[in-house]
């Protein structure tokens, strides 16, 4: 997989290793989607820099001009948990819950997913919407691009092979802006977009169309605007005449192709419908009506690891030293650093609860956490154990909301058991995982959150009504207990 793991300590150090590897090297932070590109054989070994513990690159800010900055260490889940996100750029809030599955969203960066250019990512397309521009960096010097020019085709960017993109900035929405994020997938969660959009709206004091941006994902080689439909709308009220128009235009601006999600005529359709309904949603939902409750993000409410973190990053790692389930583990074998965690877990560390269920992030069954943040291990290259701390279904026990029993077992556990909510049995130590960080988060989580936290964990035996009826049981039996 990968030849050398580096973890520089600095961002200077960070950028004279992509200098001196002179493009035999690549930055990894959630690696959500090149552990898998090495993995099926679709990236050749090169080293990986990861710069998942940078300090102080996980920002989101707004400036006095108006206008917000993200590091390149922002995680989709962080851009879910950020008020100012869902204040004042909603359409990229409502773009990184669709990302994936929580694990996915605690490791996959937005930065990432910028520089990875498919364009079928939900990112790029509500980014586009809000006119962001990326700065990158190189031993070099800086250089801001608008992100409308950063590519240059599909998964293909202006990036050179020694530069790191270190900042994303939008203009926050002003008071008199609404914006929304739409997509279409072959399922509500862990699904690449069929079709996303993504709209911006400048409404005058009486109440006409100033300003249109319309971003469409997914039908064409890049994430594209769509001109022709934001100059019918500009100066119009936003009444069913002129927003059918608009739809009607943006479906013609699209190139889309045939493939497994859908076909060409299929995107066109779908394209109008989304457009339709995102401008609808731009222009008539009350201010808030987008994001009823607080998501389930599972992350600990407190954890330990990471932040104190010692690296230098001069040589790449050579012996992993971890913690796991409150045990320490030092791991010198040279092929144990070209693994994913969910196999150093299993056959270094001999922790077999953790099971390998699809190797590319599917099915939530390595969900382990991470640094107090719920991640899939299939997905995270094993030196990023080192120096961290881990919990696995095997000590999971330690996060139980009530006392302990003679049992040892967390309170989900025994519920699982109490309603019959094992099958085989294989994913429920990831649904128990999932589970456990939402009642960290979340001690009387309600149904939808519950959905929400395990919508990345399947279970191919039977519907999910038994393993909610647990995730209920903990739930209520918090309630009698504080009650």
């Amino acid at each position: 997989m990968w030849r050398e793991y580096f973890i520089p300590d600095s961002l200077e150090r960070t950028l004279a290793l992509l200098a001196e590897r002179q493009g035999e090297a690549r930055l990894i932070a959630g690696g959500t989607d090149l552990v898998v590109e090495f993995d099926r054989k679709l990236r050749s070994p090169c080293a990986l820099i990861d710069i998942s513990r940078l300090p102080g690159l996980d920002f989101i800010r707004r400036d006095d001009a108006g206008w917000i900055h993200l590091g390149p260490l922002v995680t989709h889940n962080d851009v879910v948990a950020s008020d100012l996100c869902i204040a004042q750029a909603l359409p990229l809030a409502q773009a990184c819950r669709q990302v994936g599955a929580p694990q996915i969203r605690n490791r996959g960066t937005v930065a990432g997913n910028l520089v990875t250019g498919s364009p079928a990512n939900d990112t790029i397309t509500a980014l586009m919407a809000l006119d962001a521009r990326v700065t990158l960096r190189s031993l070099q010097g800086e250089r801001s691009i608008a992100l409308a020019d950063f590519y240059t085709g599909v998964r293909r960017t202006v990036m050179r092979p020694d530069e790191m993109l270190v900042e994303i900035a939008f203009r926050a929405l002003r008071p008199n802006q609404r914006g929304a994020f739409l997509k279409l997938g072959l399922r509500q969660a862990q699904a690449i977009a069929v079709v996303n959009c993504a709209v911006v709206l400048t409404m005058d004091a009486e109440g006409r169309i100033e300003d249109a941006r319309i971003a469409l994902g997914a039908v064409a080689p890049v994430i594209i605007r769509a001109r022709e439909a934001e100059q019918r709308l500009i100066g119009r009220a936003p009444d069913e005449a002129t927003i059918q128009q608009a739809a009607e235009l943006a479906a013609q601006a699209t190139q889309p192709i045939d493939d497994i999600r859908g076909s060409a005529a299929y995107r066109r359709d779908a394209t109008a419908v989304l457009v339709r309904r995102a401008l609808r949603q731009a222009t008539d939902a009350p201010a808030g009506a987008a994001w009823s409750e607080p998501p389930a993000l599972l992350r600990l409410v407190r954890h330990d690891g990471g932040a104190a973190f010692g690296a230098d990053g001069h040589d790449p790692v050579s012996v992993i030293r971890t913690t796991v389930n409150g045990r320490e583990y030092v791991i010198g074998d040279a092929d144990a650093r070209e693994k994913t965690l969910l196999r150093l877990l299993r056959e270094d560390c001999g922790l077999i609860g953790v099971k390998e269920g699809c190797s590319e992030g599917e099915c939530g069954a390595c969900t382990v956490i991470l640094d107090g943040r719920a991640v899939m291990a299939c997905l995270t290259p094993a030196p990023r154990a080192h120096g961290a701390t881990i919990v696995t279904i095997e000590g999971v026990g330690a996060l139980g909301q009530a006392p302990a029993r003679d049992d040892g077992l967390h309170p989900l556990q025994r519920a699982f058991i109490e309603a019959g909510a094992v099958q085989c049995g294989y994913c429920t130590p990831g649904f128990i995982m999932s589970g456990a960080a939402l009642l960290c988060e979340h001690p009387r989580p309600s149904d939808a959150q519950i959905k929400e936290s395990i919508s990345g964990n399947l279970c191919r035996c039977t519907g999910y009504y038994k393993i909610i009826e647990a995730f209920r049981r903990v739930r209520d039996e918090g309630e009698r207990t504080s009650a």
